[in-house]
């Protein structure tokens, strides 16, 4: 059964780890899908963070567009699935790499993972989309 607006966006703001999908842009090929931390707050538009010299970076900018799909299997199967365009992308700093750890790790281990994205990940990119097609189910408890 469909999830309703409100059910949709409250579960696509929950901290789910996201499989993003990009077109390859190479007609042999499927979509690129790979997992991904997200930021989404209902009724807004969602960001994402890559590296900006990434082959996701260079796929979304040529695309631009992409998908973002979130799921669980408890305590009920529910999915999420939005598309939609680029709307804007911008250098990520300090404080858009804290607030996105933050969302996925425990509040002692960000301070750490800053450092390691410093050290280890080079500049990094932020990439709005706006939600414009939804595709959506909650199967119960199968």
């Amino acid at each position: 059964m469909p999830l309703t607006r409100h059910e949709r966006e409250e579960f696509l703001a929950e901290p789910h780890i996201a499989a993003i999908s990009i077109d390859s842009g190479d007609p042999g090929r499927a979509p690129v899908s790979v997992p991904i931390w997200y930021q989404y707050a209902p009724g807004g538009d969602l960001w994402i963070l890559t590296g900006t010299t990434s082959r996701k970076a260079e796929l979304i900018a040529a695309a631009g567009r992409f998908t973002l799909l979130v799921d669980r299997v408890e305590p009920t199967v529910r999915y999420v699935s939005v598309e939609g365009p680029v709307i804007s992308t911008a250098p990520a700093d300090r404080e858009h790499i804290r607030e996105l750890a933050a969302r996925y790790l425990p509040a002692e281990k960000v301070s750490g993972y800053l450092d390691f994205a410093a050290r280890e990940q080079g500049d990094q990119l932020i990439v709005h989309m706006r939600p414009e097609r939804w595709i959506t189910a909650e199967l119960g408890s199968l």
